[in-house]
Order: C-alpha cells, then sequence, then structure tokens
C-alpha cells in the first residue's frame, strides 16, 4: 500500500500536480446580479446599461482587453442596448492551504464586457455582422457562445501577511471594493498588466456581461395600478422585494415565494402607496438587513451577503423608480452560466439577484405629458423631462421609449435627448 501511494504521489509529480493539492478543501462561493426593465405589460425592453462608469480603471474591458487579447468589438460602450446587464458576479474561494486552480464560465446567451484579473481566456464565438446604415446608438448586439477563463490561479490563504497592501486601488468612491470585505483567499495571477507579464492579485475573480434573454420572472402593472408577478420558470422563486423610491424616501413590501408557474395577483403598488416613506438611511437599514438574510438563507456567508447588498446599496435603495428584487435559482444560474473549476471544490454556492425595474403606465403617462408640452415649447415641462432624465439614469432611455408610444402621431420635432438616451 505504501509503495502505491508513492507512486501515486510521483506520478502526480510529473504532472505537476502536488499531492497535497489533490485533497482540495476548496470552498468556492458566487454572487451577482441580472438587471433587466420592462413596462407595465411585462415585455423586456433593450436598454443601455454602460451610460455610467462605475468601475476601478485598472478592470478590464473589450476595449481595452490587455496584453495578448483582441477586442471583440469595435464601437463605443454607448452603442450596446440589451435585455439584460449582467452586472458584477464575483467568485471566492475558501481554502486552508495554497492551491492552484483553474476556472472557466460560459456565457452561451450573452457576452463577457469586463473582468478582473486577467484572464488568460477571454472571447465570443459568435457575433452578428452590423447592417447597412446601422445606428450604433440603437445597435442591440446578440453575441452569443461568450466565455472567460481563469488559468493557474494562485490561491493564498486569508489572513496572508501583507498581501491586503498590494491589491490594486484608485482614488474614486467605487463600489467595486466592498466585494473584497469577506474572509475569501487571495487570488494571484503570474501574467497580467500592460505587458502580460505583471502578476496581479486580488481577494475574488470579478467579470460582468450582457444578452438578450429573459429571467424567470415577469412583472405586469395595470393602468389603475395592479401590480402581478408571474413565475415563468421550472423552478421556486424566493427572497421577493417590491420597491418604490422617489426623491430620497422608500417604501417597500416582501412578496413571499413563487412556485413554479405560479402567478400572484393583488393591488401590491395600491396596498405599497399607504405606506409611509422612510428616510433613505432608515429604507437601507430595514431592508438591507432583510436581503442579507435572504442571501444568507441562500448560501453566502454573513460577510459575503453584506458585502454584496453595500456593493449594490447605491443602485437598489437610492435610485427613483419601481422595481422587483428576487433571488434566481441555482439550476437557472447553471444554465445561464456554466462554471467549471478544477480542482473540483468540496462545496460550491451560487446565489444570483434578479433585479426587475418596472416602468409603471403612471411614470409613462407623466412623461408623455412633459414630452408633448415639451414639443410646443413649454420650457418648465423640458426642464422636468432634464430632471427625469437625471433621476432615472440609465433607465430614462426605456421609459422615454414608451412614454413616446402613448402621444399621438405628430410632424412636430421632439426635444433633443440625446445625451440621456
Amino acid at each position: 500500500m505504501k509503495t502505491l501511494r508513492l507512486l501515486t504521489a510521483l506520478w502526480l509529480t510529473t504532472l505537476g500536480v502536488s499531492a497535497a493539492e489533490t485533497k482540495s478543501d476548496l470552498v468556492v462561493h458566487e454572487w451577482g446580479t441580472f438587471t433587466s426593465v420592462q413596462g407595465g405589460d411585462g415585455v423586456l425592453l433593450p436598454w443601455q446599461p454602460f451610460l455610467t462608469p462605475d468601475l476601478p480603471k485598472f478592470v478590464y474591458e473589450w476595449q481595452r482587453p490587455g496584453f495578448g487579447h483582441q477586442s471583440p468589438m469595435l464601437f463605443l460602450k454607448g452603442g450596446i442596448r440589451s435585455l439584460q446587464r449582467m452586472e458584477t458576479p464575483v467568485i471566492y474561494f475558501y481554502t486552508d492551504r495554497e492551491l492552484t486552480a483553474d476556472v472557466t464560465v460560459k456565457f452561451p446567451d450573452g457576452f463577457i464586457t469586463e473582468w478582473y484579473p486577467q484572464a488568460q481566456q477571454i472571447g465570443s464565438g459568435t457575433r452578428p455582422p452590423l447592417a447597412s446604415g446601422t445606428n450604433l446608438m440603437v445597435f442591440a448586439p446578440s453575441f452569443t457562445n461568450s466565455m472567460i477563463g481563469w488559468r493557474n490561479l494562485r490561491l493564498l490563504p486569508a489572513p496572508s501577511p501583507g498581501l491586503a497592501a498590494q491589491l490594486p486601488t484608485d482614488n474614486s468612491d467605487n463600489h467595486y471594493f466592498a466585494a473584497r470585505e469577506t474572509d475569501s483567499a487571495f487570488v494571484r495571477v503570474a501574467a497580467g498588466g500592460t505587458n502580460g507579464t505583471t502578476p496581479e492579485l486580488e481577494k475574488l475573480l470579478f467579470y460582468r456581461g450582457t444578452g438578450n434573454f429573459a429571467t424567470p420572472l415577469r412583472v405586469t402593472v395595470t393602468e389603475a395600478g395592479a401590480l402581478f408577478v408571474a413565475n415563468t420558470g421550472a423552478q421556486p422563486l424566493t427572497g421577493l422585494f417590491l420597491i418604490e423610491m422617489r426623491n430620497g424616501a422608500g417604501r417597500w413590501t416582501e412578496l413571499g415565494k413563487l412556485s413554479p408557474g405560479q402567478s400572484k395577483h393583488g393591488q401590491e403598488l395600491a396596498a405599497l402607496e399607504k405606506l409611509k416613506p422612510v428616510s433613505l438611511e432608515v429604507f437601507s437599514k430595514q431592508l438591507g438587513g432583510r436581503l442579507e438574510k435572504a442571501l444568507v438563507q441562500s448560501g453566502l456567508y454573513p460577510r459575503e451577503a453584506t458585502a454584496m447588498v453595500k456593493t449594490w446599496s447605491k443602485s437598489w435603495f437610492t435610485e427613483d423608480g419601481v422595481r422587483v428584487l428576487y433571488i434566481l435559482p441555482r439550476e437557472w444560474t447553471d444554465a445561464t452560466l456554466p462554471l467549471t473549476l478544477n480542482p473540483k471544490p468540496q462545496k460550491l454556492e451560487r446565489v444570483m439577484v434578479g433585479r426587475a425595474e418596472i416602468i409603471p403606465p403612471t411614470l409613462q403617462k407623466e412623461l408623455a405629458g412633459e414630452i408633448a408640452s415639451a414639443k410646443s415649447g413649454n420650457k418648465i415641462a423640458e426642464q422636468r423631462l432634464q430632471d427625469h432624465a437625471k433621476k432615472l439614469g440609465r433607465f430614462f432611455g426605456p421609459a422615454h421609449q414608451l412614454a413616446s408610444q402613448r402621444l399621438p402621431a405628430t410632424p412636430n420635432k421632439p426635444i433633443a435627448l440625446s445625451k440621456f438616451e
């Protein structure tokens, strides 16, 4: 038996694998979000997710893919419209000893747009041609078969003295850094940077993407304000929260669990209106704590749940609008983002939050009135439109689109809103 173990160890050594690494104590956790926009009819709308830069400059993207990588696209971020924005998936590793690992994430119905640290493989398999005369500002690409692969990652157990000071940073107040506030191992990549030879260090693997596909929650809102939620998938949906933010104050309610195929009919929006809005500080504390609890129940460690909520609190809790947050089924995540890990971890948790941003009929009507008045030269209406654009941010484009559809046909020239679209 000793001879067999010795021969096995020698054989593994010839493959470049240490005996210690064959007995993986590895635990891997991942979280991220998928954001979509829809009107009261529940139909997903194409929108521009890249209007606001929110990542540190050291993060790679398709326009700056780094040494040895070719950009998959030649046009600017502002030219992208899609149905889904896959935002900030991060992968954490937990191990008691140093390990070498390979990680591959496939994105069959979308394409990877940003990542860090540098990946050895990054690309998209299929890209549609641009039609003659295509306006890039309204072009919605349907890249498919995208993937990202990290090879020979060195996982360094935390705490590791001195390593935290080596993490890259910048001077911006950026929500990227909140994701590091966990007990996860450090991740070292041997080859990165502008010359392809600079080692890079992080506490996680980060990537983002976009695509044209549906998530398994359909939300509809009637003209009278009745909100309906339906699970269109094959697995239960949990952790559903209905949120309304307006002028720095918020209201929220928990919608409960949705079984596969189940619909819930009610007057949720009307009921929400009866709740007294609370200050942003109170709102963030109340809902943030409840969300963290739901994330832990779904498999995240408490510090990971706190890091996730902190990362997205500004977006979830301060942006004006109506939205539903919910936890996507693990089966849906595995099908949408197939993940391969080597060595295979003892335990793998993947917790993704869906965000359905709703443009209710009441808002559409309000914007339609402002658009019509602005077309007639009403300066107050123009200013109100500008104010809506600032408050709604990247969601103003689809809101303006829906509101414009409510206007009667008119030869009047619309006001210029290009800087918001």
